[in-house]
């Protein structure tokens, strides 16, 4: 494609681009503090029922203390109910969602065979606050019967994101990046801090729903941003490490949240993490891409006079004429007549429908949903698997960040080497062959079970971090967010799931491991049905996006290679 003479002249990643990226990325770090920031806003510590009255002896097997917050840390579910006695006599036996009052006990033993009474718990929870002072569920006691209340916050967030990113991924093609990318970054910073004065759950919902729109907006739309400034020989770099940005997101979620446990002062420092973008973004210009697909030659050029100054570099590139060597190696005179015509016919209107506009479109549309969809499923299966390892839960959380780096550092080495295709279907191939093993493997060998889990979370990241820019090279310019938009909200569906799915290993512990592998597995082989995307320009219209692939087999015989294409375009 002609546009991408840009980076040859300009350069593919200097100092223009370097600026505008780090900046970018930089916010990115705000979408992985949101995303996860609810896994400790939502963490439901060990709890019992409290005590009625003033309770001056606790029993517990052979443990005996004076009060319910010595014993509570080593409280399990479903273990033997705590023996309390109060200052008035009274013994009550506290499990987590029921007390039972024993009738005309003789002596304070921890076995009683007599009469009891017991009820469901009115008098409210004591809470161990060893790891968690306070947050949404110590403060609306978010347990037992309304224990679902807790449950559903991740889900509602992930479907908040779900719809962001479609909203978003068409808004961006119709009014510009640069315009979604500042609203949703002061979006991010006013609702992320507007969260930690929500005075009761359901405002606390709704806000955080509003946030995972904007938050989902911005990482779909940053993606795109990133892939139209810089040229093909760092895009896959660049594209992929995004994803680091957001990988570091969550480990400050992690350092957060081992220094501060009380939930509002926690989401307040998380929230103005990132505010320091806010003073800058309004400087970000529009990319070429999208101006010269506009017809705004003019700030086209001004953007490129500006790119080579900074650069220190002269501009010999003229915005028309890029466009019009466009048209002419696309061997468009039915173009050239509609560019004459433009100011006289509307411009068409592109929705989600033309992602299906042939069979070949909808084939490769519907593959890298799947693949969206399974890398979310599986990524979030597996962070929360390792968040519930055991031992130090924010050492968990912050190892399930830092594990994803070397997989985007091994993923760009790969994509750059062997391909986009080959470089993808055998990370799904591994995620999926990983959970298999897993349910293999017996459940006295824990170490195992965990090399496995960082395996499986390993692969899916290569595969889930890959296919943003995958998704960006399969689709024109004039539908590129909103094929991104599209299949970031198919990922949406699978964080929304991904809970969902990780609850079924009450049925069967190693059920959540056993769909995501299947899943991974299949879509794994689909992928090599995928036309490859490596070292091919940045197409701009729906009929460069589908021959790709074909072109590639019909480039074997260059001396047909004009003739050919011809026939494609015609048939």
């Amino acid at each position: 494609m002609t546009v991408e003479r840009i980076f040859d002249e300009l350069g593919h990643f200097k100092r223009f681009q370097a600026c505008l990226y780090f900046a970018a990325a930089f916010q990115a770090i705000a979408c992985g503090i949101h995303y996860l920031a609810s896994v400790f806003l939502v963490e439901t510590p060990n709890f019992v029922c409290s005590g009625p009255g003033n309770i001056t002896d606790v029993l517990w097997g052979n443990t005996t203390v004076s009060s319910l917050e010595d014993v509570i840390p080593f409280f399990k579910p479903g273990s033997s109910p705590l023996v309390v006695r109060t200052a008035e006599g009274d013994q009550w036996e506290l499990s987590r969602c029921r007390s039972a009052q024993r009738i005309n006990p003789e002596g304070f033993t921890y076995n009683f065979d007599g009469n009891k009474t017991t009820k469901a718990c009115t008098g409210g929870f004591i809470f161990d606050h060893t790891e968690v002072y306070q947050n949404i569920v110590t403060d609306w006691d978010l347990v037992c019967d309304r224990e679902w209340l807790a449950k559903l916050c991740q889900p509602s967030f992930m479907l908040g994101v779900l719809i962001g990113a479609l909203v978003f991924g068409d808004i961006a093609d119709r009014v510009g990046r640069v315009k979604i990318l500042m609203f949703t970054s002061l979006c991010q910073f006013a609702l992320g801090v507007l969260v930690a004065f929500c005075g009761n759950y359901y405002l606390f919902v709704s806000i955080r729903f509003l946030l995972a729109m904007v938050s989902s907006g911005y990482l779909v739309v940053v993606f795109v941003y990133v892939t139209e400034f810089t040229g093909n020989k760092v895009r896959t770099w660049t594209s992929m490490h995004v994803h680091a940005a957001f990988a570091v997101g969550i480990m400050v979620v992690a350092l957060t949240g081992y220094l501060v446990r009380v939930w509002w002062i926690y989401q307040i420092i998380l929230s103005i993490c990132t505010s320091p973008f806010l003073l800058f973004c309004w400087k970000f210009p529009e990319t070429p891409f999208y101006l010269l697909a506009k017809g705004r030659y003019e700030e086209t050029q001004t953007l490129l006079d500006s790119m080579a100054r900074f650069n220190g570099l002269e501009c010999r590139l003229k915005a028309e004429e890029l466009m019009e060597l466009e048209k002419s190696n696309n061997g468009a005179a039915l173009m050239d007549s509609e560019a004459e015509n433009h100011t006289a016919q509307p411009e068409k209107k592109l929705s989600i429908l033309d992602l299906f506009g042939s069979w070949r479109m909808a084939g490769r549309t519907c593959t890298v949903w799947a693949i969206w969809f399974v890398g979310s499923l599986g990524y979030y299966v597996f962070s929360l698997g390792s968040v519930n390892l055991g031992g130090n839960q924010y050492i968990n959380l912050f190892l399930a960040g830092v594990v994803e780096l070397p997989s985007y550092m091994i993923g760009c080495f790969a994509m750059d080497r062997i391909g986009r295709k080959k470089t993808c279907a055998p990370a799904l191939l591994l995620a999926g062959v990983a959970c298999m093993l897993i349910i293999a493997v017996p459940a006295d060998i824990q170490a195992l079970t965990v090399a496995l889990n960082m395996i499986g979370k390993f692969a899916i990241a290569i595969a889930f971090g890959l296919i943003y820019l995958y998704s960006c090279e399969l689709y024109p310019t004039i539908i590129r967010s909103l094929a991104v938009g599209s299949g970031s909200m198919m990922c949406r569906v699978g964080s929304v799931v991904a809970p969902f799915c990780v609850y079924l290993a009450d049925v069967w512990i190693y059920l959540p491991q056993l769909i995501v592998g299947i899943l991974a597995f299949i879509i794994g082989i689909l992928t090599l049905l995928l036309p490859e995307t490596l070292g091919k320009p940045l197409t701009n219209t729906l009929e460069e996006a589908e021959s790709l692939g074909r072109e590639t087999k019909r480039n074997k015989h260059p001396e047909d290679g004009v003739e050919l294409k011809s026939q494609h375009v015609i048939g």
